[in-house]
């Protein structure tokens, strides 16, 4: 069974549900639409048969993060809650999947879409991916649940390193961090039906079940995280830091920041 929704893809096939990234034109960057589609594919493979779900990208990259043109709208402010709720429910889902699910990164996984590849339990890279938690770089924190599942995977120190510093990790860095599981050479299609056919001859039942208690132990930290960002994120994305980070990124330029507590709370 094929959904090809115009946005993203999903797949079902036996017990191999592949969900993908379809916007190679823009990077594969989410904006609602992608959110929404990518929501509703996850549902699908919720009330399936499947037991493993792949989450990749079409075209070059996994996802450059989000589209900077929902940063740019004129009545962005008002669609943030929007925005932030449809984040927050695609994350959330993911992570709560009955499915074991492994998000495949090629090109490059960079701020919301890095935070999404986070959200599966396992992450495979090609060699030349370079993955970002690039926020800062627009004067925004991470969101989709960033600051958890960098957390979970490399401990709040370095975590806050990683997300203060925003700078790009090759795969063999990230594999080194913790963050990426696996990096693999040539036909990364291959190594993923390989990988998978291992993880088919073992007992599926017993598979979800452990996912199924780490879930239900942490996903309520998770939820606290999630709103907490959203309410961090609107307080950055009002201040004029955030609107010097986004006019220097399409100008292509170094910001020049001088944001101020004041400033924020006047906002």
């Amino acid at each position: 069974m094929t959904v090809e929704l115009k946005a993203v893809e999903l797949v079902l096939q036996e017990r191999i549900a592949t969900i993908s990234f379809n916007r190679p034109d823009a990077l594969n960057a989410l904006n609602e639409e992608v959110l929404e589609q990518f929501i509703q594919c996850l549902k699908v493979v919720e009330e399936s048969e499947a037991d493993f779900l792949i989450v990749k990208g079409n075209g070059k990259v996994f996802s450059a993060g989000g589209d900077i043109n929902m940063m740019m709208s004129p009545s962005q402010s008002e669609r943030f809650e929007q925005v932030m709720d449809l984040i927050n429910e695609a994350v959330l889902t993911l992570y709560s999947l009955p499915q074991m699910t492994i998000s495949v990164l090629h090109g490059a996984a960079a701020g919301l879409g890095l935070s999404i590849a986070l959200a599966s339990d396992y992450i495979i890279a090609e060699r030349h991916t370079k993955i970002a938690m690039n926020f800062i770089g627009i004067a925004l924190i991470p969101d989709g649940g960033g600051h958890f599942l960098l957390e979970k995977r490399i401990g709040a120190h370095r975590a806050k390193q990683l997300i203060w510093e925003g700078k790009t990790l090759k795969a063999e860095e990230a594999h080194q961090f913790g963050i990426i599981d696996e990096i693999k050479e040539g036909d990364l299609a291959k190594h993923v039906e390989d990988y998978l056919s291992y993880w088919l001859k073992k007992p599926s039942r017993a598979l979800k079940e452990t996912k199924r208690i780490y879930v239900e132990t942490s996903v309520s930290k998770l939820k606290q995280v999630l709103a907490l960002e959203k309410r961090s994120q609107f307080a950055m994305s009002q201040s004029s830091d955030h609107k010097e980070g986004v006019r220097a990124f399409l100008e292509k330029r170094v910001p020049v920041f001088n944001q101020s507590e004041k400033d924020i709370s006047e906002n």
